[in-house]
């Protein structure tokens, strides 16, 4: 009997702590912060590449480039690494691109990740630059506004539990579709804010260097912290 009972133990421990995290997660720190990213399961080919690229530690001292207040803070490129500071950024990548991930259920609200990439007419398939990204600051929208993204730029409606969260958090609609978003920051937020108040060149990057390290959260540190996402959730909905 204690034999059975002491097995019945284990595997509750076992279940308690051997589950995997939902979600894969990482950490971009600079001097003006740091943001945690949830990885989209939706996404695996941006989501695996990225983490190899976390994990190698390709990203780990390349600069946020371009900023532009209002839209997004881009990075990524590995020329940035001890780059000049009149150096033109941004024509950087690894030899090779990953096919767009486009769903619906995943848009350009404020503090999505996202893939950078060539414009349409060199890239008609849309594929993702392969280390180059961004996250969203955007702005908040009105119907109106948003009523002028869909006749201008979209061959789709945005629906209205998008809309509502455009009008209220806000964000870039009129990229929707045509670059992969393929993870959101669940932590840190101010560091996006903060690094898009940055004074910037003509070319949009900033004029005091911003380096990043990124790593990869354990499977521990990852389970805690979808513990403590969650229960903040549900304080918000008390």
């Amino acid at each position: 009997m204690k034999k059975i009972f002491f097995l019945f133990l284990s595997l509750c421990f076992i279940q308690a702590f051997g589950a995997k995290p939902k979600n894969q997660y990482v950490k971009i720190s600079t001097s003006k912060g740091e943001v945690i990213i949830k990885l989209y399961n939706e996404t695996p080919l941006h989501r695996d590449n990225f983490l190899k690229l976390a994990k190698n530690g390709t990203y780990n001292g390349t600069l946020f480039h371009r900023v532009i207040k209002s839209f997004m803070i881009q990075g990524g490129d590995p020329d940035s690494k001890n780059a000049k500071p009149d150096s033109l950024l941004g024509n950087g990548d690894l030899g090779y691109t990953i096919p767009a991930e486009f769903r619906d259920s995943l848009f350009h609200k404020k503090g999505v990740l996202a893939a950078a990439r060539e414009g349409d007419d060199v890239n008609p398939l849309k594929a993702s630059s392969s280390c180059q990204f961004y996250i969203v600051q955007g702005k908040v929208w009105t119907d109106s506004l948003l009523n002028q993204v869909e006749t201008r730029r979209m061959k789709f409606k945005i629906p209205d539990w998008q809309r509502q969260i455009y009008k209220t958090i806000g964000g870039t609609p009129h990229l929707d579709r045509n670059y992969t978003v393929y993870g959101e920051v669940v932590k840190g937020l101010e560091m996006v804010d903060a690094i898009a108040e940055e004074t910037t060149d003509k070319n949009n990057r900033p004029k005091s260097d911003i380096k990043m390290t990124v790593s990869v959260l354990t499977k521990r540190e990852a389970k805690k912290l979808e513990k403590e996402l969650a229960k903040n959730a549900v304080k918000q909905n008390t």
